[in-house]
């Protein structure tokens, strides 16, 4: 056994005790999520993972059978994962570059809500249309 052998396997378990630091964290935020409703979100780009991580994390969580799309000024993904009630959000840039990757702790996530402001404006448009065809 080589110094390179040893190290790899180091690697390995921190990559094991990274992932399964951060799954224990989504556990406890989606236990107070069904105990008092509070949300909760985990920005993944600021923590050090490395790609391996990344997937791993990705293979645990799996993908459920809800997702979505949000075309904007740069688009969006967003995803149920095996877990309900546990989203992975993908914001991209105009380019096409990953801005924002989050797990998302709630019902449904944040940018899916519609804004109030926005459902006013979709009232006057909709009574707008109304008037028009009468």
């Amino acid at each position: 056994m080589s110094l390179d052998d040893i190290s790899i396997k180091v690697a390995d378990l921190h990559s094991i005790g990274s992932l399964d630091a951060l799954l224990n964290e989504i556990a406890s935020h989606l236990t107070r999520f069904i105990a008092t409703g509070e949300t909760a979100m985990i920005d993944l780009k600021s923590l050090p993972f490395s790609p391996a991580e990344y997937e791993s994390l990705r293979t645990a969580l799996g993908r459920g059978e809800v997702s979505a799309r949000l075309e904007t000024i740069g688009d969006s993904e967003l995803y149920e994962t095996h877990y309900s009630g546990v989203w992975w959000v993908t914001h991209y840039n105009v380019e096409g570059d990953v801005i924002a990757d989050l797990i998302e702790i709630a019902e449904v996530p944040a940018i899916l809500h519609s804004q109030p402001e926005d459902v006013r404006d979709g009232l006057e448009r909709l009574q707008h249309t109304l008037s028009q065809t009468k």
